[in-house]
């Protein structure tokens, strides 16, 4: 009676460090919330989204208020079209900002919303006129580097500045 307790108990902490790892699982692939919940689509056009991946968080003010849907390239601007499930529950201003942001220094990459203050709100299908692309740490390096480099070769191409004439005889300074 006493191996078939304990044979049970391994079973079942097994079972549910199993559970723990799919949880775990759906949670990093941002699939944890599987609700069908009502939506609605807009869409927004980013010269560069980045890292943005599909099932990314869509927050505002800090919290998730929808997930993008697709990323697509528009063939006629060649920019990257972004379609966004928003939930029913959130009704913003058309006159709202989109910008891709990064949790954290080298975290994942999200869509923020920044509602205005328009009196109509965004619906089914409309399009996020505000946007700004997001901020990529390989160019931002790229470009501090080459400023420093900039300076540095402005610096020693300058022609040593002259002394200053020497004060005539008698004059007061």
């Amino acid at each position: 009676m006493g191996k078939r307790y304990l044979e049970a108990l391994v079973g079942l902490f097994v079972l549910l460090g199993i559970g723990a790892l799919v949880f775990l699982a759906l949670q990093a692939a941002n699939l944890g919330s599987l609700g069908s919940g009502a939506t609605y689509t807009v869409q927004a056009r980013f010269d560069n989204i980045g890292g943005l991946k599909p099932r990314a968080a869509v927050r505002a003010a800090g919290v998730t208020v929808g997930r993008v849907k697709n990323i697509t390239l528009d063939g006629k601007t060649f920019q990257g079209l972004v379609t966004m499930d928003i939930e029913k529950d959130y009704l913003f201003p058309k006159d709202t900002a989109a910008k891709i942001l990064t949790s954290g220094l080298l975290g994942d990459q999200y869509v923020g919303l920044e509602p205005g203050g328009d009196d109509s709100n965004l619906a089914n299908g409309d399009t996020v006129a505000q946007t700004q692309s997001a901020v990529v740490l390989e160019n931002l390096i790229g470009q501090f580097l080459t400023g420093k480099a900039d300076e540095a070769g402005a610096a020693a191409g300058a022609a040593p500045a002259s002394p200053a004439p020497a004060a005539a005889p008698g004059a007061k300074p």
